[in-house]
């Protein structure tokens, strides 16, 4: 006779799961309506039914190793087709959030991030703290009543000190934490074949263009937002490494003129990032049913990238034409918001770059012959 395997459903994981807003996946009767209408599920592998099953047994260990919660985009094609309104987009946005958290090294900041409803203050206040009191302690919060370079207000000494150290902290757990999703995406699929850089690049390809999103339906306006958020995010860094290169490789003076091309490179990006930000918002807000359910999982990553743009082009302004003390006050906050989103990085919905551009790189070298 054959083993039987015994599924224990797990009530905890059900009621985080409705904590997170996948609370609907109880009402879901397998009906396959989703599967049947989503544009980015394989024939072979069609989604999101089985994950829903999955969902309502609290089966989050086998939705972990699942590349398809990735390779779902939140279409939401199936939601707005579902006959009982389980909103199966909604449920896979719970569960990645989940994933995200149980995946996070160390533990405490996933759950620090993960639980941003209540820890906002936390999260946006500790790094304001942290600047005024390093500040304080080299002596660099009298600021000059006019700023004519933010050299005056915070040293690039200061600023490297911080941030190239905690660069390589988050590079570090992202390696960690790909490491650890990479391994449970290999333990309940075929055997990966061929080259991981061969399979990469052209999954760059395809989220670069967004080609997936624009198979989907419901919610393809969504493209635009995310598209121009993930191009203001690679323009604002590529201009801050030409400024590294510029200010130590060649000496270049700062501030630099509004039409250097680094700087009109700088604004466009800054343009992008807010454009992108306030379509993704608008899309949530009259469209409620094909955005998604709002939760603070989203509304602290779009919060955070709003409250660094904002204080960037405030920053600028301010330097130009209002005192010292709040120019300087605005860039410390620009500075703040910064070092937020850099050190949430790993925990929070940015962390998506991340897992799905490994879930699709492995979806390739599992489909190569």
């Amino acid at each position: 006779m054959a083993s039987l395997s015994l599924i224990t459903p797990s009530p905890e994981i059900r009621d985080e799961l409705h904590r997170r807003g996948g609370d609907t996946a109880r009402r879901c009767f397998q009906c396959a309506t989703c599967s049947a209408v989503c544009s980015l599920a394989p024939d072979d592998q069609p989604f999101p039914r089985r994950q829903m099953l999955m969902a309502q047994w609290g089966q989050i260990d086998r939705l972990a190793a699942d590349p398809a919660v990735w390779l779902c985009h939140q279409c939401n094609d199936c939601t707005v087709r579902c006959p009982r309104n389980a909103r199966p987009g909604d449920v896979l946005q719970a569960v990645r959030s989940m994933v995200i958290e149980g995946l996070a090294a160390p533990a405490w900041l996933g759950r620090l991030v993960g639980k941003a409803r209540s820890t906002w203050p936390l999260l946006l206040g500790a790094p304001i703290l942290f600047w005024v009191v390093l500040l304080g302690l080299t002596g660099h919060l009298a600021w000059p009543a006019h700023v004519t370079a933010f050299e005056q207000v915070v040293p690039h000494v200061l600023i490297y000190s911080v941030f190239l150290p905690v660069a390589a902290w988050v590079l570090a757990v992202v390696f960690i934490e790909g490491g650890r999703f990479w391994a449970f995406l290999g333990s309940s699929s075929p055997p990966r074949r061929g080259s991981f850089f061969g399979a990469l690049l052209p999954v760059l390809g395809e989220i670069g263009t967004h080609r997936r999103f624009a198979r989907c339906e419901a919610a393809r306006p969504r493209r635009t937002g995310h598209f121009l958020l993930m191009w203001g995010f690679v323009g604002a860094a590529v201009t801050s490494g030409l400024l590294v290169v510029a200010l130590y490789g060649f000496g270049m003076e700062m501030p630099l003129p509004l039409g250097h091309p680094f700087k009109i490179l700088g604004n466009l990006s800054a343009i992008a990032l807010v454009v992108g930000v306030v379509l993704l918002v608008v899309e949530r807000w009259s469209q409620p049913r094909v955005s998604g359910a709002t939760t603070a999982f989203d509304t602290f990553f779009l919060t955070v990238v709003f409250l660094v743009v904002a204080t960037g082009v405030l920053s600028e302004v301010a330097r130009l034409t209002l005192p010292g003390q709040v120019a300087g006050g605005v860039y410390v906050a620009h500075l703040s918001f910064v070092l937020t989103l850099f050190l949430s990085f790993p925990y929070s919905k940015f962390a998506h770059a991340l897992y799905r551009t490994l879930a699709m790189t492995h979806e390739r070298m599992t489909a190569a012959e």
